[in-house]
């Protein structure tokens, strides 16, 4: 009975060690969210909202998932770059222009892109500082 009871508190311990562990990329990503949400604070959050929800008919929000995921590689583009280009989220038009933000390294524009993309009701997982420099070629 006592090395079942030993077996039984063994096993129920290395489970929740197992499960309580976190793979590599869930690291990864956690540590670009962290700086995201840093960089986010000093350079869009006037603008953006502390929630993602925009500021009235300036600045459009970011919590529309749809529109972040359809357009995933193009805003390392328009954080590096900034935009003059309308956008239409959730059926409203927004025609304010976005500043460039061209001192920020790829890391920093890819922490900032996982941040908006998994903050804000969004959940789409990892974008690195390779993929940005790789989008930063393609832009127009």
């Amino acid at each position: 009975m006592r090395k079942t009871l030993l077996f039984v508190v063994f096993f129920i311990t290395v489970c929740c060690m197992i499960y309580s562990c976190q793979n590599a990329g869930e690291i990864e990503q956690a540590k670009y969210m962290t700086g995201g949400k840093d960089l986010y604070t000093a350079n869009c959050q006037n603008c953006h909202g502390a929630n993602g929800e925009g500021l009235g008919e300036l600045a459009p929000p970011l919590t529309d998932t749809t529109f972040l995921k359809e357009n995933k590689v193009k805003l390392a583009c328009i954080i590096k770059n900034g935009s003059s280009e309308g956008v239409v989220i959730n059926g409203k038009s927004y025609q304010g222009k976005m500043p460039a933000f061209s001192k920020l390294h790829d890391i920093d524009v890819a922490q900032l892109v996982v941040y908006i993309t998994n903050s804000f009701s969004n959940k789409q997982g990892m974008y690195t500082y390779e993929q940005v420099a790789k989008d930063l070629e393609n832009c127009k």
